[in-house]
């Protein structure tokens, strides 16, 4: 489905019971809000209502052109939150969808029951400028398909593209699907952000979650997170690199369900 944002268009999923709670998810880079498939049963079968949410020009979303910044992109988060008239959900982000929830929970934390930030970062990774300059030159010359396979490398351990690989094929095709403005407009976001030293403000109740393989966005620095949250939590997840909930889906709705069922 589409709804229209500042002249653009928005997809998004809406699925459950109209006056449950609202479990809003964003993804990572490159994705989209097919990542969360396999969060769905166990949510619409618990009684919840589902919101993902597509980035700009990623998935069904229009792209914007020029750089983003993660303020920006929590603003679209309330945006659509507002056209579809939901005042409260349970959030749950993963990579830059975690970054843009660290945005969201500072600057509209009215709008959150709970936080769960999986395998993120509480800003620019160290030294890490000249890779974004760089990926952001490739996906611009020659498209996402070029950075899908090490993408996938460091998003999934080799054991899963021999478990799966329907779904290691699904979520390849999702990345080189990804609209070059859209990506390398996030990349920007993801190079000039810095929400560590306001963490400690955050007051909704907060878990974080994330991979224990995961080289790109490592525990230390999602350990640092809830550290820094007031009451924070972190879970790790065996065996699994940049997306657990995909990855490690029994382990990941184990710890996402009894989270929910805490906050709801």
């Amino acid at each position: 489905m589409l709804l229209s944002l500042d002249n653009r268009k928005v997809y998004f999923d809406l699925a459950g019971p109209p006056n449950a709670p609202v479990v809003c998810f964003t993804h990572s880079l490159n994705a989209d809000g097919g990542m969360w498939v396999e969060q769905m049963v166990p949510l619409l079968g618990a009684g919840y209502r589902v919101l993902r949410l597509d980035m700009r020009g990623h998935g069904g979303s229009a792209p914007v052109d020029g750089d983003y910044t993660m303020d920006q992109l929590a603003g679209d988060v309330k945006g659509a939150l507002d056209v579809l008239g939901i005042k409260k959900v349970h959030y749950i982000g993963l990579s830059i969808g975690g970054m843009i929830g660290q945005g969201f929970a500072l600057a509209h934390p009215g709008y959150l029951a709970s936080l769960c930030l999986c395998d993120t970062q509480p800003s620019t990774p160290p030294g890490s400028a000249g890779t974004w300059e760089e990926r952001k030159a490739t996906v611009r010359s020659r498209g996402l398909t070029a950075l899908a396979d090490g993408t996938m490398d460091r998003w999934f351990t080799p054991e899963f593209k021999r478990v799966n690989p329907q779904r290691w094929t699904e979520v390849r095709d999702t990345i080189s699907g990804t609209t070059p403005a859209g990506s390398a407009g996030c990349m920007s976001a993801i190079q000039n952000f810095d929400y560590l030293d306001r963490l400690s403000t955050i007051k909704a109740p907060t878990l974080v979650i994330c991979g224990d393989q995961d080289e790109g966005t490592p525990p230390d620095r999602n350990k640092l997170i809830a550290s820094k949250i007031p009451g924070g939590r972190y879970e790790g997840i065996a065996n699994a690199r940049h997306l657990p909930n995909v990855e490690r889906p029994e382990q990941f709705n184990r710890i996402m369900m009894s989270w929910l069922a805490a906050n709801r």
